[in-house]
């Protein structure tokens, strides 16, 4: 029996599973550009360590039903991204493991999403694992990535008004026209 190769950039997922089939691999940050470019300027993506990710296919045969196709991904990843405290690096450790299920057509997909937490997926011969992977780093940032405790305080300009209390009291009040009218009456 021939034994398949499986390419993660192109990924047919039903035989995949059906071999109950492994992959294993790492890509540069920099391979996936959007995750890269979400990170800080000061820290580019050609300096994070590579992004580690496993994709196992199972196919399950539950009693009475058709089988089940279902992929497991795990990623682990480090990321620089903008502190929004200080507005200076932050390192991020990413780590996800996510089930997918996968439906015949997108109408299937749709029912059984609606039933299921897990994530389900229409069937395809041709699934980007590094599309998935990098989809689900994504998802996967911090809404605000902050330090625990900043590096260094963010310098706030200081008000010159606040500064010169008196220049605030000799300033007229927008209204003192106002007043001055309504005293003449």
């Amino acid at each position: 029996m021939k034994e398949h190769v499986f390419l993660p950039r192109k990924l047919d997922v039903a035989a995949f599973a059906r071999d109950g089939a492994t992959l294993t691999g790492e890509w540069s940050a920099a391979e996936l550009q959007r995750l890269a470019d979400s990170g800080a300027p000061e820290a580019p993506a050609a300096s994070w360590p590579a992004v580690r990710w496993i994709l196992t296919g199972e196919r399950r045969e539950p009693r009475g039903a058709e089988a089940q196709v279902w992929l497991h991904l795990e990623a682990e990843a480090q990321v620089s991204l903008t502190c929004q405290r200080c507005l200076q690096p932050v390192q991020e450790a990413l780590s996800l493991s996510r089930w997918y299920r996968f439906a015949r057509n997108e109408s299937e997909a749709a029912e059984l999403d609606a039933d299921s937490e897990d994530d389900v997926l229409v069937l395809s011969r041709s699934l980007d694992a590094l599309e998935m992977v990098e989809d689900e780093l994504l998802l996967s940032l911090p809404l605000v990535p902050r330090h625990e405790v900043c590096p260094q305080p963010l310098l706030v300009p200081q008000d010159e008004a606040a500064d010169e209390p008196e220049a605030a009291e000799e300033r007229p009040h927008p209204f003192a026209a106002l007043a001055a009218l309504k005293k003449d009456k």
